[in-house]
């Protein structure tokens, strides 16, 4: 009899988590290029393309160049602050707070929304803990670079995800040791190189979720693009070319036409002749006995004269033209670019040239938003094994993009409170006024002491009402409950 030894599944990849590994790369590989393009000139490292007219061979090495695709990403990114989860029925948020924490969520949040706006795209990964079965879900923030999604556009779902990366414990190995990360509905499937070329497994979470653990926010989607777009545009990365070629245009000029070119007739030869006879350069000649100069054989004087230097202005004006074009593709305030008007622009003037930036960070935060919540349940259906309660939705608090003064928030927040359309003691109130999370915990920290302290007042006086001084250990119960804020007498 001829034994057969079965091929383990949690040794070996299946045929068809080869075929989607295949599809997955090629995906991968093909939108690579275009986005190390978008990191390029986010980075200022894009390759000017040169007209080859006015720019001589020997200054080709000149690179110049302008940040602002980076001054147009960072500037709506940082109006995107995500400051904290809660249940939008107002319970306890503290399990919500653990994932957050645990996963360091409100800064990483900044890198994934840079990195979303840059390339277009970002992925939030969900797992389970390394550190045992009561370790927090791990939620990472991934880029496109090194990940792509296999998306269902009928059932607006990934069907597969992939991941190829450096492990962190081969960081000195070479370039072809790398790891894939096969996310499917059922399992997470990480992968090393063989040396014949194949695949092995060297780890698999069954974790029955029935979905992929990976979310897309895609920036900028359309019905028949769900994958997402840049901001950084063909159009906003052909004005920065224009641009940076003026500013190249504009250091050539100083090298040739920096200083100003004089001439002079009637001179004699030994003007230009050193003491010894010989000819000096022209750089001698220009800066040194040439303005002295002899009479000819009739007793005139040369004629010295100086011609125009070169006047940078005109070019300067066409860099504000490109800045005024470039404020408009990106939604930004012009002097945000740069560019000034000899009349200061006023305070409502400024907001309302913001209000093209802050719409573009509203509809951000309402993307950017469905995908974080769509990573938490994901977190919380990982943690608990089942998927998370759909009546009970999470809310994602984030910062007013716009920039409101203070007086003027904590006026509208005063009126509507006086109209009775909010209670004094309600969070939203704090909210409007332009506190942050942390901040309004400590004024709900502070309003339970200060209700404490008025509750043990109320007793004392009760006590003293009856009939003489309360007795020493009502003393120390009423200091107790002074320190605890009032919680024990609630």
């Amino acid at each position: 009899m001829t034994a057969y030894a079965p091929e383990l599944p949690l040794t070996f990849l299946s045929d068809d988590e080869l075929a989607l590994i295949n599809i997955l790369r090629a995906d991968l590989l093909q939108d690579r290029w275009q986005l190390q393009l978008r990191d390029a000139y986010f980075n200022g490292e894009q390759l000017v393309r040169d007209l080859g007219i006015s720019i001589p061979p020997q200054l080709k090495g000149l690179h110049t160049v302008i940040g602002w695709p980076r001054i147009g990403v960072e500037g709506l990114e940082q109006r995107l602050d995500l400051e904290a989860f809660r249940w939008a029925d107002g319970s306890d948020s503290a399990d919500l707070l653990e994932i957050v924490e645990a996963n360091d969520l409100l800064d990483e949040a900044s890198l994934a929304h840079l990195d979303a706006l840059t390339y277009g795209r970002e992925y939030l990964a969900v797992g389970s803990g390394d550190c045992g079965g009561d370790c927090p879900p791990l939620i990472s923030v991934e880029s496109p670079l090194d990940m792509t999604l296999l998306w269902d556009a009928r059932l607006r779902m990934g069907m597969a995800a992939l991941r190829e990366c450096r492990p962190d414990q081969l960081l000195d190995a070479g370039a072809e040791d790398r790891m894939l990360v096969l996310y499917l509905p059922d399992q997470t499937v990480q992968a090393m190189p063989t040396a014949s070329g194949g695949w092995e497994v060297v780890d698999r979470d069954i974790h029955k979720l029935g979905v992929v653990p990976v979310v897309r926010m895609a920036n900028r989607q359309r019905t028949s693009d769900r994958v997402g777009r840049t901001e950084i545009t063909p159009d906003v990365m052909s004005i920065t070319d224009a641009a940076c070629r003026r500013l190249m245009g504009i250091e050539v000029a100083s090298e040739f036409f920096g200083a100003p070119q004089r001439y002079i007739l009637g001179a004699s030869e030994s003007a230009f002749q050193d003491a010894e006879g010989n000819a000096k350069s022209a750089w001698e000649t220009y800066i040194g006995r040439v303005l002295a100069l002899e009479r000819d054989e009739d007793g005139n004087l040369p004629t010295v004269g100086q011609f125009a230097a070169h006047d940078p202005s005109s070019q300067t004006k066409i860099i504000d033209l490109y800045a005024r074009i470039m404020a408009t593709q990106l939604g930004l305030p012009p002097h945000m670019l740069g560019y000034t008007s000899d009349n200061p622009a006023s305070a409502d003037a400024i907001r309302s040239s913001e209000a093209m930036l802050v719409k573009k960070a509203e509809r951000r935060t309402r993307r950017f938003g469905a995908a974080w919540r769509d990573a938490m349940r994901l977190a919380l259906w990982v943690r608990d094994g089942e998927p998370p309660d759909k009546t009970r939705r999470i809310e994602c608090v984030w910062r007013n993009p716009a920039t409101p003064t203070i007086a003027a928030q904590t006026d509208a927040v005063v009126k509507m409170v006086q109209a009775g359309i909010l209670p004094p003691d309600s969070d939203v109130v704090l909210e409007m006024a332009g506190l942050t999370e942390g901040q309004r915990q400590r004024v709900a920290a502070d309003r339970r002491r200060a209700a404490g302290r008025a509750s043990s007042t109320a007793l004392m006086d009760r006590l003293a009402s009856l009939g003489g001084e309360p007795a020493p250990a009502t003393t120390v119960m009423t200091a107790e409950l002074e320190a605890d804020g009032g919680q024990a007498l609630g």
